[in-house]
């Protein structure tokens, strides 16, 4: 007579645990060559596995910011790979000649438009290493030089301007008529004389033959 043994299966539905008891078995998992087992315990759950969306119309629409702070990265066409006709076309780097007549918002305003000109060469640098493009390197190369000689003239221009300030207070503080201590909304300039007077000083014959004289 031929004993029934116990069915053996590889399947999940066999696998999974019965209870929620564990077996205590401390050799569970123990590999019989190495004799190394995992840090944790393997258990099958009964739990349905998510399955993939293929359909694109039945998966679910997902909404993004349009003012989302990584579209920084991207031009405004939300291209990351742009042409070989666009990654040629582009301008030269601003100088200090002409960044002397800038205002201070005007080169804040310029210093971040290019940190944000650089991430978007960043960004378009990799995705052509990714796809192997086999172009644009060049010109990469070219438009960051052209990126950084900018951020270059204006540390340049700003620097100017503080050395320019620095002369100026230091002449302020030997100067009698200027109050560097003048509470704010009140006048630092206090001149030693009037206006009238430097033109009467200055100019004495031309203001003497403007002024009629008195008949008796």
């Amino acid at each position: 007579m031929i004993g029934t043994s116990a069915p053996f299966s590889t399947s999940s539905a066999m696998s999974q645990r019965r209870s929620k008891r564990r077996d205590n078995n401390p050799n569970r998992g123990v590999s019989a060559l190495r004799r190394t087992g995992l840090k944790y315990r393997v258990e099958m759950s009964s739990q349905p596995l998510p399955q993939p969306v293929l359909d694109p119309e039945k998966r679910s629409k997902v909404t993004v910011d349009k003012a989302h702070g990584l579209w920084g990265f991207f031009r405004e066409d939300k291209k990351a790979l742009i042409t070989p006709e666009e990654a040629d076309s582009f301008g030269r780097p601003w100088v200090v000649e002409e960044l002397r007549h800038k205002s201070w918002e005007d080169l804040h305003a310029l210093w971040w438009v290019c940190c944000k000109e650089r991430n978007i060469l960043q960004t378009q640098e990799y995705e052509r290493r990714r796809l192997k493009a086999g172009y644009g390197d060049a010109e990469y190369l070219e438009r960051t030089r052209a990126v950084r000689l900018t951020q270059k003239a204006i540390k340049h221009a700003l620097t100017e301007r503080y050395y320019a300030f620095e002369e100026a207070r230091r002449v302020a503080v030997t100067d009698p008529e200027v109050d560097l201590n003048a509470k704010p909304g009140t006048q630092a300039y206090l001149p030693s004389y009037s206006d009238e007077a430097l033109m009467e000083e200055e100019y004495p014959v031309k203001r003497r033959a403007e002024t009629p004289e008195s008949t008796v």
